[in-house]
């Protein structure tokens, strides 16, 4: 089956039959050719995926067309530690053009820097510990990387805000949300997945407790409303159910993981009703059709769908025709 819209003579069509590109469906474990509920993902430009194996507690690197991946970062064996050649539940990775990395280290309450072949990670935001000073993460769970500045955007879960950390700064500061959890255009509920968008200076964010996504322009007191409806979950074309990432292609449109609705969401730029490019709403399971608990996503150069399949270990990859 594929999907076909058209739209300024550019034409997207996605096959809606997913390809397993890493992981084996329904079958986790420690081995190279195995992941437990991948988490998030990045691609780079050779279509190389950097996968947050997430209770493996280790970064894979997966290259185009292979069986096994390899691990990068945390330990290959699974095992979780504080160290800073360990992980515990690695949430989100962003790459650098030096092929440096980025970590949300959710349990370990930080972010990590992993330099390329790097054998133990620095901190770069966070301390170790939970709290909700400017300089601590309360379960950061997603990265935003302004390769510009070099400045970090830190989703921080459990204290309902963004954080901006900049080069060097041992404390971030609170650039969307920090005001409770709450439905209103000042609060984040549980945010999640981020897109940083450089030509409009702001943040894309999976506001998942709120069942919305929202975009929030740096240096400003509020969101404005992309897609769903705050508050209100729901199955329908208009609504989200747990959304947990979000994503842009170059022609600004939105691509959102709607977890809970086992289904990736494509809205094109300026529109707020969504249409279903991978999945079947509200339907789990482990065919080449469905997803089960789609927690990230990222596309390539050429709008092929990548699906971090939480509930199925495994990673999708949805063509674009």
């Amino acid at each position: 089956m594929v999907l076909f819209f058209a739209e300024s003579n550019f034409s997207y069509v996605w096959n809606t039959t997913g390809q397993t590109v890493a992981g084996i469906a329904g079958n986790s474990g420690t081995a190279s050719n195995k992941l437990y509920s991948p988490f998030s993902l990045a691609v780079d430009t050779s279509n190389t995926l950097f996968i947050a194996d997430r209770y493996n507690n280790r970064i894979q690197k997966w290259f185009s067309n292979a069986s096994n991946g390899t691990t990068l970062a945390g330990q290959f064996n699974g095992i979780s530690g504080s160290g800073l050649n360990y992980l515990n539940q690695p949430g989100s990775v962003v790459i650098d053009s030096s092929g440096n990395m980025f970590i949300a280290d959710i349990y370990n309450y930080r972010v990590l820097f992993w330099a390329q072949n790097g054998s133990s990670g620095t901190l770069v935001a966070g301390t170790g510990a939970l709290g909700s000073s400017n300089n601590q993460l309360n379960l950061p769970q997603d990265i935003a990387y302004d390769s510009n500045t070099g400045i970090l955007y830190v989703s921080d879960y459990d204290n309902h805000r963004v954080m901006q950390y900049l080069p060097g700064a041992s404390s971030g500061s609170i650039v969307a949300g920090g005001n409770g959890p709450g439905y209103s255009n000042t609060q984040l509920y549980h945010p999640i997945g981020l897109y940083f968008d450089s030509s409009s200076n702001s943040l894309f964010i999976a506001n998942f407790g709120a069942h919305n996504i929202v975009r929030w322009i740096v240096g400003n007191s509020n969101w404005t409303l992309v897609a769903g409806i705050g508050g209100s979950p729901g199955i329908t074309s208009m609504l989200l159910y747990y959304p947990a990432d979000v994503t842009l292609d170059s022609m600004g449109n939105i691509y959102v993981a709607d977890t809970t609705n086992h289904r990736i969401q494509f809205f094109l730029a300026g529109q707020s009703n969504g249409t279903t490019i991978a999945g079947i709403t509200y339907s789990a399971g482990s065919s080449s059709l469905q997803l089960n608990t789609p927690y990230g996503l990222t596309v390539d150069a050429q709008f092929n769908v990548y699906v971090a399949d939480y509930g199925n270990h495994r990673i999708q990859k949805f063509s674009r025709l």
